[in-house]
């Protein structure tokens, strides 16, 4: 599974971002919120709420890729600590090792 932020530019003029959950054998994209001002708080509910999702089968995931942004914090990761699920992150500057997710992300826009 891999995750990233979406931005999504209103027709009033605003942004909002979306934080996106892409299963890789699925290709399956989860959509865990949407917001105008993120936050570390924030995406660690969103992680939560995603857990709890009775459609997302966690158990069969191994890994959750995702990029260094401060928004990922140790209780976002420790959600999938909880499910057995290890967070694996990208190298500074290097969209390529998060490949797929970055690919949904620029079709979605």
């Amino acid at each position: 599974m891999a995750c990233d932020f979406l931005h999504i530019d209103l027709v009033s003029l605003r942004r909002v971002y979306a934080l996106v959950f892409l299963e890789h054998g699925t290709r399956r994209l989860h959509v865990a919120g949407v917001t105008a001002h993120p936050t570390a708080r924030w995406t660690a509910q969103q992680a939560r709420n995603l857990a709890l999702d009775e459609g997302v089968r966690l158990e069969s995931l191994r890994f959750l890729i995702r990029d260094r942004d401060s928004k990922y914090t140790e209780s976002f990761d420790a959600v999938f600590e909880a499910e057995r699920i290890e967070a694996l992150k990208t190298a500074p500057r290097s969209p390529r090792m998060n490949a797929h997710c970055e690919r949904v992300v620029e079709l979605a826009r």
